[in-house]
């Protein structure tokens, strides 16, 4: 299978380089992944295509402020992308310009003061309030570079902490900006919760308070697990064969409280855990499901899928998880799933994929880019059932 069948023209104006002014007044796309029907609606609209019963299940992680502006001893800037730490592994961080073993990184004010003269470009109106004021001059050594841009590195102060004393939001690259002080507010949801991530779980920002509420006086329910996003939900796929890319783990819990409402939504005897033959499997059962009047587990974003998915896949509750999802894969515990537009040959565009089916995707996608929807973090999103 080859990651570049999955494609699609995203033409640069397509994508949102900033969020909506209001939270939630985004579009909705939503598409029957057996027929391949698509309905156009808005985001504030989600409790017209949920029923009483469903189960709606988010993510809580909470976004740190990831993103480092350091220099090299000859002044030359640097920036770096802490990443999550899985128990005792090293520290480990994405970075952007050229690095070496051995290098030793400065983060002090002369490195805030520069990306401050630096995010004026984009047109900022207000001063910078980071809170950190008074002198302050942190270390940061490369002790290897592991390839792909990922380096790990070792710190007088560990990194984490360094994120949230000196950190700002670490937006896509793709957006070519700074972060505002607006993205501290819009690239993290509004029930974030346990601190860990380096990206959001973009699927979620459209999401408010007043329509969670909607939804729970309908009678769908909420619950939550958490996955630390990191290297596994965005590290670009390098090869063109899709089953010669590996997954890195992030970390992942799910209460449980959740297991049970999958456990009220499932019936008894739906597990298969590695490979038994128990229950209807891949999207046989989303066409099983398809009746409106039975209750359904819905996955808000492809990191609450791939989490249930691995839950459904080897029964754990807690710990790493490396699953890959592409076509072919059989779904166990999803049966609906509200996301964004991705980006052409991504891993999260392959997840989709392989739930919605791509000969009902791909057309979903050309749809949405010839009626002007908004694409990737900040943008529109898709319920796919």
């Amino acid at each position: 299978m080859l990651v570049s069948d999955y494609n699609y023209d995203l033409p640069e104006e397509r994508i949102a380089k900033f969020p909506p002014k209001e939270r939630g007044t985004t579009r909705l796309l939503v598409l029957n992944r057996e027929t391949g029907e698509v309905q156009d609606s808005y985001y504030r609209d989600l409790a017209d295509f949920l029923n009483p019963g469903d189960v709606l299940i988010l993510n809580d992680t909470r976004v740190m402020q990831s993103r480092l502006f350091c220099e090299l001893p000859d002044g030359r800037k640097r920036e770096l992308v802490v990443l999550e730490k899985h128990g005792d592994e090293p520290q480990r961080v994405m970075y952007r310009g050229k690095l070496h073993d051995g290098d030793e990184l400065t983060l002090d004010n002369s490195s805030f003061e520069e990306h401050n003269r630096r995010r004026g470009d984009y047109g900022a109106t207000e001063p910078r309030n980071d809170g950190r004021e008074g002198a302050f001059r942190e270390r940061i050594f490369i002790k290897r570079i592991l390839g792909n841009g990922i380096a790990e590195v070792e710190s007088d102060t560990p990194l984490a902490e360094l994120a949230e004393k000196y950190g700002t939001v670490p937006l896509p690259p793709y957006l070519h900006r700074d972060a505002t002080e607006a993205d501290k507010k819009r690239y993290q949801t509004v029930w974030a919760k346990n601190m860990g991530s380096a990206a959001a779980p973009t699927a979620s920002l459209n999401m408010t308070d007043e329509l969670l509420e909607r939804l729970r006086k309908k009678g769908v329910v909420i619950k939550y697990l958490t996955l630390h996003v990191g290297l596994g939900t965005f590290l670009p796929i390098r090869s063109d064969k899709v089953e010669e890319h590996k997954m890195h783990s992030e970390w992942f819990h799910i209460p449980e409280d959740t297991l049970e409402e999958i456990e009220r939504v499932k019936g008894d005897g739906w597990r298969t855990w590695e490979g038994s033959h128990g229950a209807p499997e891949g999207r046989s059962r989303g066409k099983e499901m398809s009746d409106r009047t039975r209750p359904r587990v819905v996955a808000l974003g492809t990191t609450v899928a791939r989490t249930l998915e691995y839950y459904g896949k080897t029964g754990k509750t807690e710990g790493e998880d490396d699953i890959f999802i592409y076509p072919g894969f059989e779904f166990k515990v999803v049966d609906a799933l509200l996301t964004n537009f991705h980006a052409p040959k991504s891993t999260v565009l392959m997840l989709t994929a392989a739930f919605a089916g791509w000969e009902h995707l791909k057309p979903a996608y050309e749809h949405a880019v010839k009626s002007d929807y908004n694409f990737l973090s900040y943008g529109d999103s898709m319920f796919i059932y």
